[in-house]
C-alpha cells in the first residue's frame, strides 16, 4: 500500500496539484517507508511551497533527527516554532518547542 502510495503521490509532481500538502504527504509517506533522506528531500520542497507550513516543519525536523542530523533538526524546530507562532498554530509551537527543549538538554 505504502509504495503504491508513494508513486502516486510522486506522479502528480510537478502538476496542477503540486504544492505544500502534496510534499507533505509525500514526505510522511517516504518516512514511513524508511526513506528519511527522501523523505528529508520533500519535507523541504513542502516549504518551499509555503514556509509557516507547521506540520511539514515539525516533521522534517523529525525526519532530521532520526537521520542523525541533529544540529539541523534543532534548527528546524526553531523555524517551525516561529512559523506556528505567525501561523497561529498554539499546538504544534508547544509540541517543537517540547521537542527541542529535550533536544537541547541531550545534545553535546
Amino acid at each position: 500500500m505504502n509504495a503504491s502510495l508513494i508513486v502516486s503521490l510522486r506522479s502528480q509532481r510537478g502538476g496542477p496539484r503540486d504544492g505544500a500538502l502534496l510534499r507533505f504527504s509525500l514526505g510522511n509517506a517516504l518516512i514511513a517507508a524508511g526513506d528519511g533522506a527522501a523523505a528529508i528531500d520533500e519535507l523541504r520542497r513542502a516549504l518551499v511551497f509555503d514556509p509557516v507550513y507547521s506540520a511539514a516543519w515539525k516533521l522534517l525536523g523529525k525526519a532530521l533527527l532520526d537521520s542523525g542530523q541533529i544540529a539541523d533538526a534543532m534548527d528546524a524546530w526553531r523555524r517551525g516554532i516561529a512559523a506556528a507562532a505567525q501561523r497561529g498554530d498554539k499546538q504544534a509551537e508547544k509540541e517543537m518547542t517540547v521537542f527541542l527543549r529535550r533536544l537541547e538538554k541531550t545534545a553535546p
